[in-house]
């Protein structure tokens, strides 16, 4: 009895929902921008479904290279400073980012399309630092034997902003709205982390003067270290195709499937992220399960590559509220998002494990401008279809071969440096 009470209170400590939060306000405004995409662009002035795809493409890869850049600013003074500054300044920058969105529509001194583009790239690099520094922290406060399930309930909890914000969307009738009130989330959680501790594991490393932190550049200057690393990043890819191509350009994804009815990709993504969030909510118990993270994760990554080729190869998908049943499909098979940044901060020592946890989700969320350049290379010639099929190939391919490569890290003790 006094155990599960035990359990109970590390679940549920304070560190575990405020991070859990966090990542909520997070999913929120990350995905506040492809869920009113369409609408926002439209009120803006452009008229043309091409035009529309263009420049929402162009202002989603501003957004995505923020995190990227974003990710290593956050990573490193997460190390260097700790986990708890990169929370609080991560969420400044972010909520100020959305706010201004809201604004747009009144912008005068400059073009309000190049504004949007700027203020989601500031956005980016706000967002990026939450989900690395909260697994990090979460990680490092809990027992060994607790860390997937804690992880699994921060992520699968944050996941439901997305949720959340296409309700908002909705029920405002307005996107400006739903970006004021991203942005009011973040002021609110900001008010609620003044009572959190910093992680004791990092407290314990930043009295020792001798300890390089936050390098970086060192995940390039030992080899080992660089192969770790980049599978770490190949692990999350499949993820972000399925979200980043197959959820957010769905409107093109229905048409060139020949369903009649529009495909709203605010729905698209709020039916993955169901599934995303359910798929994060159990990872954590499968691979406590299966006593290890690659093997959930491989397991659900195949389960995805399933949902995959049923939604472009097979004549199951004819109407938008399947397609909207494939997203959910597909959210469940890449809700091993928090184990795969878990495995992230896991494989590295104290000293460079916030960098790892913060930098290797967003230079996933970066590879989606690859991923949406070699998407619109291929569609003139090969159609949407094929288009899509090829960079999920690439995507399954580097996200298999590197799960069952990687070192296994369940149980792995996290009292430890690099050298």
């Amino acid at each position: 009895m006094n155990q599960e009470k035990s359990t109970f209170q590390h679940l549920f400590s304070l560190p575990v929902i405020v991070a859990a939060l966090g990542y909520f306000v997070d999913i929120y405004d990350l995905q506040l921008f492809g869920i009113v995409r369409v609408q926002s662009l439209e009120s803006l002035g452009l008229t043309t479904k091409e035009e529309i795809s263009s420049i929402g493409t162009n202002i989603i890869n501003f957004q995505m290279i923020g995190l990227l850049l974003g990710g290593i600013l956050w990573g490193v003074l997460g190390d260097k400073k700790g986990r708890l500054s990169v929370l609080f300044g991560s969420i400044i920058t972010y909520s100020l980012a959305n706010i201004s969105c809201g604004l747009i529509p009144h912008i005068s001194f400059m073009d309000k399309i190049e504004a949007y583009k700027w203020l989601r790239f500031i956005a980016g690099i706000g967002l990026a630092g939450e989900l690395g520094a909260g697994i990090t922290l979460v990680s490092e406060v809990l027992p060994k034997h607790l860390r997937a399930i804690g992880t699994s309930l921060v992520a699968g909890i944050g996941l439901l902003g997305a949720v959340v914000a296409t309700f908002t969307v909705k029920l405002s009738g307005d996107w400006t709205i739903a970006y004021f009130i991203g942005g009011g989330l973040g002021v609110a959680l900001l008010l609620l982390r003044v009572g959190v501790i910093e992680s004791g594991i990092f407290k314990e490393v930043a009295n020792k003067k001798h300890v390089q932190r936050g390098n970086f550049l060192s995940f390039f200057t030992n080899w080992n270290r660089f192969v770790i690393y980049m599978k770490c990043i190949g692990i999350g890819l499949p993820t972000w195709f399925c979200i980043g191509i197959l959820t957010y350009l769905s409107n093109e994804f229905g048409e060139a499937l020949g369903i009649t009815e529009k495909v709203d990709p605010g729905l698209a993504i709020m039916w993955a992220y169901i599934g995303i969030s359910v798929g994060d909510f159990f990872s954590g118990f499968i691979s406590q399960a299966m006593h290890s993270r690659k093997k959930a994760i491989a397991v659900m990554m195949a389960f995805a590559l399933i949902g995959v080729v049923v939604l472009l190869f097979t004549p199951t998908v004819k109407s938008a509220s399947m397609y909207y049943a494939i997203c959910c499909w597909l959210g469940l098979g890449t809700g091993y998002w928090a184990m795969f940044v878990t495995v992230g901060a896991e494989q590295f020592g104290t000293n460079l494990r916030a960098t790892a946890a913060t930098t290797v989700p967003n230079m996933v969320r970066g590879t989606v401008v690859l991923m949406t350049t070699l998407y619109k290379f291929f569609k003139p010639d090969q159609g949407v279809i094929i288009a899509g099929a090829i960079v999920g190939i690439i995507c399954f391919v580097l996200g298999f071969y590197s799960t069952l490569s990687i070192p296994e890290t369940h149980n792995k003790d996290l009292d430890f440096l690099e050298e």
